[in-house]
């Protein structure tokens, strides 16, 4: 294979669930601009001309309504996938939905069906949609690629939290840290296929939206060896890699791109 070649997508078919989210609407666009055909799922609708940044990019840009949380219809979006395409190639587990807010994200006052909605929310969403994807790439192999976090492998530093909206609850992180081990499981028992399944973990990269308070935003920043928050695109040179042909030889690992945080 010439080098040059090895990040090129072209004749690849890619999902990315949560597509048109924050992350996954850039994970979305990277994976176009390198050639892929994609399909965006998102629990609501987007017109694929209203995602594209690059016009040109739509006709390989297909775009469907998923709930993650549901087998269902996760069946039904991967099928019409599989229609319109004709194989996938690449499955992208981006979408997450989580619960616990505010004095219910705390340990000692969260409800089991709280606790249960949001690890199912974070780790539930992947196995789901991962047992959905194998009968599709046991054609022919392909690359799941599992989006973790931070969270998954340290704790949050209440003392920088206090009473901000932004706290983080417990079943998220207990279920990110079970992405990074049904990655490695999945690595194990899916190579037979020509499968191979990896992880990003992303550090620091909260939305705009939720980017209100400034002292919270500095604490936040220093606990990265860079002293700042992530960029989306940030994140894309990892996902190409583990999209790509260029990471043939790759599979049960993880990517963290997290800015230092977790290097302390």
């Amino acid at each position: 294979m010439e080098l040059k070649s090895m990040f090129d997508l072209r004749g690849k078919v890619c999902i990315v669930t949560g597509g048109a989210g924050y992350i996954g609407s850039r994970f979305t666009n990277a994976l176009l601009a390198f050639g892929a055909k994609v399909a965006a799922t998102d629990i609501r609708e987007v017109a694929a001309e209203e995602l594209a940044d690059d016009p040109a990019t739509v006709e390989n840009l297909y775009t469907l309504v998923c709930d993650v949380s549901s087998t269902e219809s996760i069946k039904a979006s991967f099928a019409a996938v599989k229609e319109r395409f004709g194989k996938i190639d690449v499955l992208v587990n981006c979408a997450n939905y989580g619960a616990g807010y505010g004095k219910g994200s705390q340990i000692e006052f969260m409800e089991d069906e709280v606790w249960q909605k949001g690890v199912d929310g974070a780790v539930g969403t992947v196995f789901r949609c991962t047992r959905e994807i194998i009968p599709y790439m046991k054609e022919s192999g392909g690359s799941i690629i599992n989006i973790a976090s931070m969270y998954g492998v340290v704790s949050p530093d209440p003392r920088i939290y206090g009473d901000n909206p932004q706290k983080n609850p417990p079943n998220y992180g207990a279920g990110k840290a079970g992405v990074l081990m049904f990655t490695r499981y999945s690595a194990a028992h899916l190579g037979e296929y020509g499968i191979r399944v990896n992880a990003i973990t992303p550090g620091p990269y909260p939305n705009p939206s939720n980017q209100g308070d400034k002292r919270f935003n500095e604490e936040l920043s220093k606990k990265t060896m860079m002293n700042r928050f992530g960029q989306p695109e940030e994140l894309c040179g990892a996902l190409v890699l583990l999209a790509s042909d260029a990471s043939t030889f790759m599979t049960g690992s993880n990517i963290t791109v997290d800015g230092g945080w977790t290097a302390w």
